[in-house]
């Protein structure tokens, strides 16, 4: 670069520092510490079997994020494949509020595809690098000494700083680095140019007083570790992600890194939701607080459980069905008498309402737009109108329509550019009869149509469809669900198929449970080819 350019840069990483200071040092009205919320669902959520997700899709989890306000927004791993370019570079230049992060190696290559993809958010696009630290990684996945390791991260934070001021550093595998040596990386890296030092625990080992004891060392033992921003990454491979990042901010950290419904890599990562609720519900001993609008925390898990195709456990913390349900009669009876007997936060606090009935067949667009604009749908004009449709079709048929049936109308609605898209399904079966079924669908556009005998209307379906699209991949996993209560209710089935390396998850709802099975099994056939496609174009 030219001695101009260097000048300029030199001076926007002076401003910048001083801003992360004073960010680091952010406090409410009422003396709270900020702990600012690093979401990468798109990032390392996207990595965890069965969630892949395109650009599409990427977007309007994105919207959601911003809906939630979040701090960062890690939109990818740009230099992975054209399709994680592509998103997140659309990501930077459309999100408005957040930072737009992308995760890259500490090699030059790396960097640079990182900055192409980045430069649309301008000041608030971070390139996130990393090297791992510890002795195992360095010497078994690295295969470099010390010395190198901790020169490719100084030079990899300069290439990064060339670019913006805004540049994270992770340690990957951190907490179980030599702390002298993890101390060391960390001070040469604020010293190249640095804003923010994550400490993850990579693959879940650490528990929580250690976990405070390793930040707290940073904080005693790296000259200038005011310079900039602690944060921690936390997998959740011993269930303790979440209380690991509480034990670090209590010991310095201002950064913790998320996903929503805390999904990611093996075990997950810290839950976004579990998280700042701690944060929100336990004001009385904790001296913190999060940006996070939670009234949006029950959309973002439901539109994320819609574009994954993967629901959380009924028992989950803060989004599960029954995080607010109350069957034993001692707790009803508690709840009728004062409601912060049984529990200890609202409903309302989270984004779930108290009304279980929504809309009927009587009602409008308008009413059903800003429905799914509450639940954290948007849908353009086209979409809108079909997943209308489909409401009014479904209002005839249900009594009542639920929350869930929206998101599940919504779900199919939002699939665009799908190689497979079924026309029909006709079932003949019964005690003394060969199940048979007559399949037509498009497949890339062209109407095709077969019939096919199986062991039971599902099978004789799915044998029927994988004529079709000559897949040759294995159905491992078929789970059946009821979406709402009642006889009427809207059946809800999850595949899993798998071929070769690729793994995916689909999920299709109906008042029939055949229709239900067949857009169940074409999406994860969907799902697997654009995740094939996507591998091939990587490579």
């Amino acid at each position: 670069m030219c001695a101009e350019t260097i000048n300029a840069v030199n001076k926007h990483r002076q401003m910048t520092g001083k801003g992360v200071q004073t960010m680091a040092k952010a406090v409410k009205n009422d003396g709270r510490q900020i702990i600012r919320i690093f979401d990468t669902t798109l990032r390392d959520g996207e990595q965890a079997p069965g969630n892949s997700m395109n650009i599409e899709e990427k977007l309007r989890i994105a919207r959601q994020l911003q809906k939630l306000n979040v701090d960062v927004i890690e939109a990818g791993f740009p230099i992975a494949s054209e399709g994680d370019f592509e998103a997140v570079k659309k990501i930077a230049q459309t999100i408005k509020g957040p930072e737009i992060a992308g995760l890259c190696r500490s090699s030059e290559k790396d960097i640079d595809r990182a900055w192409e993809a980045l430069k649309y958010a301008g000041e608030k696009g971070r390139i996130h690098t990393f090297i791992a630290t510890s002795d195992i990684h360095m010497k078994y996945k690295l295969q470099m000494e010390p010395a190198k390791v901790l020169a490719s991260a100084v030079k990899a934070v300069k290439r990064a700083a060339s670019y913006t001021a805004n540049v994270e550093f992770s340690c990957e595998d951190a907490v179980r680095t030599r702390l002298p040596f993890l101390a060391e990386v960390v001070e040469a890296v604020i010293a190249a140019g640095a804003t923010t030092v994550n400490i993850p625990d990579t693959v879940g080992y650490t528990i929580p007083f250690e976990y405070f004891n390793i930040i707290k060392y940073l904080k005693d033992n790296v000259p200038n570790i005011d310079k900039a921003i602690i944060s921690v990454h936390c997998h959740n491979d011993l269930g303790l992600s979440v209380a690991n990042s509480i034990a670090a901010i209590q010991a310095g950290a201002r950064q913790v890194e998320c996903t929503i419904n805390g999904i990611g890599e093996r075990a997950g990562n810290c839950s976004l939701e579990e998280f700042v609720m701690i944060l929100k519900t336990r004001r009385d001993i904790l001296p913190f607080a999060s940006n996070v609008v939670t009234e949006q925390l029950t959309p973002a898990s439901r539109l994320l459980t819609a574009v994954t195709g993967i629901g959380v456990q009924p028992n989950k913390s803060i989004v599960g069905a029954n995080a607010f349900a109350h069957e034993a009669g001692i707790h009803q009876h508690g709840m009728m008498m004062e409601k912060t007997t049984y529990e200890i936060m609202t409903p309302e606090s989270v984004g779930l309402l108290a009304s279980a009935l929504v809309l009927g067949k009587h009602s409008g667009r308008h009413a059903f737009k800003k429905r799914l604009e509450e639940l954290g749908h948007d849908l353009d004009d086209v979409k809108l109108n079909r997943a209308f449709d489909r409401f009014k079709d479904l209002a005839d048929l249900k009594k009542e329509v639920f929350d869930e049936d929206l998101d599940a109308i919504v779900s199919d609605e939002a699939r665009e550019e799908d190689l497979y898209k079924l026309d029909h399904v006709t079932v003949t079966c019964g005690s003394f009869a060969v199940a048979t079924a007559t399949v037509q669908m498009e497949v890339n556009g062209v109407t095709v149509r077969t019939a096919e005998l199986g062991d039971g209307p599902v099978d004789s379906t799915f044998k029927a469809i994988k004529k079709l699209t000559k897949s040759k991949s294995k159905l491992t996993q078929y789970n059946v669900g009821s979406i709402t209560g009642g006889t009427d209710a809207q059946g809800e089935v999850t595949v899993r198929v798998s071929e070769g390396k690729h793994s995916v998850v689909g999920k299709g709802a109906s008042t029939d449970i055949i229709v239900a099975s067949a857009k169940a099994y074409i999406h994860a056939l969907n799902r697997l080819h654009s995740r094939q496609k996507r591998f091939i174009d990587a490579v």
